[in-house]
């Protein structure tokens, strides 16, 4: 009897500390998830007061009793913000889909095709990684500006149209794709071509939709190498306008406008993420496990 009255105690110990930890780790969360969030609903509530509350703010409140969309109206009427938005789709869709026509037959070549310096080239390949971006951004400026295509969607999208780290993660993803499918398609007489297209393509759905979504995200915050490359407003994109609005549309004091136009910009990501999130962690953790 002792004996079960001492396990029970043991019991409710273990119970206890268990809920305790579990406590302790929500109490964290909930910590991290107000510091991240709070920054997007700080911009949301900025927003949707007038500029004249907000500048009546001694001290800033964290709500507001009379919300307003006009400056939501402003930020489309006082600068060409739907011009932004269409460049922005125009320059994601094209080099979304270019570099998906480039890096696919490349990991295919990687991944199954054997031919003489296979392995050092890719490991030269994978060297690129280590150059600084700075350095290629000046590379492709230069570049760029004697092929005169400054101002032009054809000098925006050119120097995106591949990525050493999607083609990795696309290698090895098709790596992970029993030989055995490839050997038997080749008996059949099936074409490498035909082969990455109905056999390797469909499997690797997945990872194929995460390189699609983080390279739409990569695109829509681009920043530097639009505002390198173009110096006309009919080819800047939405990261660009916002500067562009600081400087030439509400100023730098009505603060109130420049957050609703972040709003308007930062929404359709937003929305992506939230819808693809699981899509994105399953296709990266996939992409980078063997076996």
């Amino acid at each position: 009897m002792e004996k079960k009255l001492d396990f029970d105690r043991i019991e409710r110990r273990a119970a206890g500390r268990k809920a305790a930890f579990r406590a302790v780790d929500y109490f964290f969360l909930t910590l991290w998830a107000v510091m991240v969030l709070f920054p997007f609903y700080w911009m949301l509530l900025t927003s949707v007061k007038s500029y004249s509350s907000y500048n009546a703010e001694y001290i800033p409140r964290f709500f507001t009793l009379a919300p307003t969309l006009q400056n939501y109206h402003d930020a489309f009427t006082t600068v060409s913000l739907g011009r932004y938005f269409l460049n922005t789709i125009i320059f994601t869709v094209v080099t979304t889909g270019l570099m998906m026509v480039v890096i696919i037959p490349a990991a295919f070549a990687f991944a199954r095709l054997e031919f003489p310096g296979k392995t050092l080239a890719f490991t030269l390949f994978l060297s690129l990684m280590m150059i600084p971006n700075e350095l290629v951004v000046i590379t492709n400026f230069v570049t760029i500006t004697n092929l005169r295509l400054r101002n032009t969607f054809t000098g925006l999208i050119l120097p995106s149209v591949t990525s050493v780290f999607y083609i990795y993660l696309l290698k090895e993803n098709f790596e992970q794709i029993p030989d055995e499918l490839y050997k038997a398609a080749r008996v059949d007489g099936t074409s490498d071509f035909k082969y990455l297209l109905r056999v390797m393509i469909p499997i690797s759905k997945p990872t194929l939709v995460t390189i699609v979504i983080l390279k739409v995200i990569e695109c829509w915050n681009s920043y530097v190498w639009p505002r390198l490359i173009t110096d006309n407003p009919n080819y800047y994109l939405v990261s660009n306008g916002i500067q562009e609005i600081r400087e030439n549309g509400f100023g730098r004091e009505n603060i109130p406008a420049m957050m609703a136009a972040v709003v308007v910009i930062s929404v359709p990501l937003i929305v992506l993420f939230l819808i693809f999130h699981k899509k994105v962690m399953a296709g990266v953790s996939r992409g980078g496990t063997k076996g």
